[in-house]
């Protein structure tokens, strides 16, 4: 008996140390459409100039829950004059349990937004094609070298006398 008690002692502590990281939800927090040229936009030669702009933020829920946003701004151009302007905040709720640290920088700044990346492709997508403008598919983003790029920016800022921060 006290065999057995002891057992499930130990295998309870093992599971509390174990590594825990799972997806809870997944949700559009804001959409914005805007196509300031209006009807104009249409008669020109659609060859636009796309501006991509890429954003991460990370709210601690509790203990083991993270709010995990991307953002994502969507600008073309034609001869100078915004054809139209998106902006979407795709979130998701992530359970990660038993990783602290780096690991766990990592983990909030590349496993999460490379699960989000695809629903915010497919809404910019979706908006963009409602607002009747050519399909945008966005190419695939490589989120492990975002994250090490601002690491070494952040090394590199620490350097020089500068806190180091991540997005």
């Amino acid at each position: 008996m006290a065999d057995e008690n002891s057992t499930e002692a130990a295998a309870g502590d093992q599971q509390q140390g174990q590594q825990q990281f799972a997806m809870q939800r997944i949700y559009l927090k804001d959409l914005s459409f805007e196509a300031p040229m209006g009807v104009e936009a249409f008669k020109k030669q659609w060859k636009p100039q796309v501006n991509q702009e890429l954003n991460t933020k990370t709210n601690r829920v509790d203990d083991d829950n993270y709010e995990v946003v991307l953002t994502l701004t969507i600008t073309a151009k034609i001869d100078e004059e915004t054809a139209f302007l998106t902006e979407i905040q795709q979130a998701g709720l992530f359970l990660v349990k038993g990783i602290e640290g780096q690991q766990l920088a990592q983990v909030l700044n590349t496993m999460c937004p490379q699960i989000l990346f695809p629903y915010a492709r497919e809404a910019v997508d979706n908006i963009v094609t409602k607002g009747s403008f050519p399909p945008l598919m966005l190419p695939p983003i490589n989120f492990d070298a975002l994250f090490a790029q601002a690491m070494a920016q952040a090394k590199a800022n620490a350097g020089d006398g500068e806190q180091p921060t991540v997005n």
